[in-house]
């Protein structure tokens, strides 16, 4: 340390030690040694951290939806790889949900957010068919979310249908 460097926090210089340090404080109710800031930083950060790993699995869960939407013509191969899925993604945002019942407020906003980067995916990833697969054209997608947050959330739809 230079003469003019500000030493360290334990936040800065040992997270774990911190994180274990403030459990103490707030489990022996020390408040008056909280680190405020770094504690307020962080509970932002784990609820930011929630929404964006919901928002990821619905990306991926709609990217599936979209292309067994619009390659229904794919081979059945191609389509259970898909299925299988839109099973894990979909069980990740119904836990997510489950685990933290709020979360059901962002839904909608988190679905249109998460369509448009789903899109995406799933357009780049049809250009990329192969073995005499249909690519689609791009206009085949929908700009908008064909599905509602119910079809989305139902564990047995898929697209254009429902297994029984």
């Amino acid at each position: 340390m230079t003469i003019n460097q500000t030493p360290l926090t334990l936040y800065e210089q040992d997270f774990q030690k911190w994180i274990e340090q403030t459990i103490q404080q707030l489990e022996t109710r020390d408040y008056e040694s909280l680190d405020i800031k770094h504690l307020v930083e962080e509970l932002i950060d784990l609820g930011k951290s929630e929404k964006n790993a919901l928002e990821s699995n619905v990306m991926i869960l709609l990217a599936h939806l979209l292309k067994v939407f619009v390659q229904s013509d794919a081979p059945e191969t191609m389509k259970n790889s898909w299925y299988r899925s839109i099973i894990e993604h979909r069980e990740r945002v119904i836990k997510a949900l489950d685990d933290t019942p709020s979360l059901h407020n962002y839904l909608p906003t988190i679905v249109e957010t998460a369509y448009s980067r789903g899109r995406k995916i799933a357009i780049k990833e049809g250009k990329i068919a192969s073995f005499g697969v249909r690519i689609p054209q791009e206009h085949e997608y929908p700009n908008s979310c064909p599905f509602s947050v119910e079809q989305i959330l139902d564990e047995d739809f898929f697209g254009r249908l429902k297994l029984d």
